[in-house]
């Protein structure tokens, strides 16, 4: 019990200067995207780009394809739905750094739905009854506080991402309150959790991951690109996308 009243209090401590500085940033507003793809270095990247390639070639896809079937089933939204519901109190912590006060709202109940109607939240009957929830995290936050999303990255294992969004990774990481309240080797269930959601995905989109990967012209240029706009979407920002899609044409697509 004493272990879990100062991880608690650590928490507070932790959100509350971050509310402070974000109320504080709330006022910028959030940057545009660059017109062009800031990614001085590529070459590193690329580099990195082939490692996480062999990983995926010998051991994530064999072992999704091995235990998910193409496009799923109930056992596997089963895992991603508890994976999703692990994430639901870092939702809410983001949204409150978001001052997204009404969304933070959503996200409790249903958490709170999916906790105890839904075992745990391996089954989702709060998305039955139209309360859906937003994801989030500390990549937005940051992004509403008015950070650029700074240059393209590609780390090993983690994949595509940006310097403002693996920031926010760490972040996320730092502030799950389950993380922080949890004692181990229970407060590793998330990260585990997290695994297994992307090794069903892995199995699940096997047909459209490996169009991406193993079947355009330049697999890098592709996954960086549907990153960047799928990010660039999930934030609300639309401008520069256009400019996106003219930077990298597929000599294999018709």
């Amino acid at each position: 019990m004493k272990v879990k009243k100062v991880k608690a209090f650590g928490l507070r401590q932790l959100l509350l200067p971050m509310t402070v500085v974000g109320g504080l940033l709330f006022g910028c507003a959030a940057p545009p995207p660059p017109a062009q793809i800031n990614d001085p270095g590529e070459k590193f990247n690329r580099s990195v780009h082939q490692f996480n390639l062999g990983l995926d070639t010998y051991i994530l896809r064999p072992i999704a394809t091995s235990v998910v079937r193409p496009g799923g089933g109930p056992v596997s939204q089963g895992v991603v739905n508890f994976a999703r519901n692990l994430a639901g109190p870092t939702d809410i912590v983001n949204s409150v750094l978001q001052l997204r006060l009404g969304r933070a709202a959503e996200n409790t109940l249903r958490f709170a739905i999916n906790t105890t109607l839904g075992i745990g939240g391996i089954f989702d009957p709060a998305t039955a009854i139209g309360v859906t929830g937003k994801d989030t995290d500390f990549g937005e936050t940051l992004h509403v506080w008015g950070f650029g999303e700074g240059q393209y990255l590609e780390p090993p294992v983690i994949g595509p991402t940006t310097t403002r969004d693996l920031s926010g990774q760490i972040v996320d990481l730092a502030i799950n309150p389950l993380q922080l309240l949890l004692p181990a080797p229970d407060s590793y269930i998330g990260a585990v959790a997290g695994a297994a959601s992307t090794v069903v995905d892995r199995g699940r989109y096997v047909e459209t991951v490996d169009s991406i990967l193993y079947d355009s012209a330049d697999s890098y240029a592709q996954a960086r690109i549907l990153y960047l706009q799928n990010r660039r979407f999930q934030l609300g920002q639309t401008a520069g996308d256009a400019a996106l899609s003219d930077q990298f044409e597929d000599p294999y697509a018709e």
